[in-house]
């Protein structure tokens, strides 16, 4: 199973006042990962529909210890964990691996992302092209977990 890997770079603004990175700005984070995943990537593996128009349905977020700013990016590392008919979620870890193997990891969450037909205002069928390209990605394993 093959997972997308975004090095995202971290900004000074993106810490609050409590000195580490604030947990709105995670999503933020999340949301650049997956428009890299679902939107470049895709679209150069011939599955570029994603462009034209997704909604976020959910997010889930787990926080695992601060984050807090440094010159160098953290990973982000996305696959998906689910691909229904008109849906699909997205699960993340975000973290840094170090040179002994070892992570640490900030954030596990996931993301319901539902394709979506703007100019018909309404949610649409994952293409068969869609399909094959989030299967390359496919992981049963969820990121964030329900308490």
């Amino acid at each position: 199973m093959a997972r997308h890997i975004y090095p995202c770079p971290l900004r000074w603004s993106d810490m609050d006042a409590f000195g580490h990175v604030n947990n709105v700005v995670f999503l933020r984070y999340l949301e650049e990962a997956r428009i890299d995943f679902m939107f470049t990537q895709a679209a150069e593996a011939g599955a570029g529909e994603f462009a034209g128009g997704s909604v976020v349905a959910r997010h889930e977020i787990d926080y695992k210890r601060p984050l807090v700013h440094r010159p160098e990016p953290v990973t982000i590392e996305t696959w998906v964990t689910k691909i229904g008919g008109a849906s699909l979620t997205v699960s993340y870890e975000i973290k840094d691996t170090h040179p002994d193997g070892t992570e640490t990891i900030y954030v596990r969450a996931s993301t319901v992302v539902v394709p979506y037909n703007l100019a018909e205002g309404r949610p649409r069928r994952i293409s068969p092209v869609e399909r094959e390209f989030l299967s390359r990605f496919l992981d049963g394993q969820p990121a964030a977990v329900a308490a």
